[in-house]
């Protein structure tokens, strides 16, 4: 009754990482939980949860993710499993494979785009 599991840190703290403006990272980062990046990445970036690229924030590689707000720069292939929010500040270039797509005027979006609908993901999901 009053057994309890102490609870981890992560769910003490919060499950959102954080790179700070002026940290670089060359590599890939694969994290289950959301993550704010206002530093650069050049690599490739995994996630179960949300990426948000601040506006002092770059990526220059591949981004896999459930959902993106983007304020910042992005170079390469995004795909997003349900909504991607592009910001006005945004910059992004590449190709882009999304769910749901805003995109706020003033943004530059110079990507190809392919919107998957849950029918069409279902059958892609069958074909496999």
């Amino acid at each position: 009754m009053f057994d309890k599991k102490p609870k981890s840190y992560t769910d003490l703290l919060g499950k959102t990482n954080r790179i700070v403006e002026g940290t670089i990272i060359k590599g890939d980062i694969i994290s289950p939980a959301d993550f704010r990046l206002d530093g650069e990445l050049i690599g490739n970036f995994t996630s179960n949860g949300k990426i948000v690229i601040g506006p002092a924030g770059s990526v220059k590689g591949d981004i896999i993710c459930n959902m993106a707000d983007i304020e910042g720069k992005f170079e390469g292939k995004i795909q997003v499993e349900d909504t991607l929010n592009i910001k006005e500040t945004a910059h992004i270039i590449g190709e882009v494979i999304v769910g749901k797509l805003s995109v706020e005027p003033g943004a530059t979006f110079n990507a190809s785009c392919v919107m998957f609908s849950a029918n069409a993901k279902a059958t892609t999901s069958a074909d496999e």
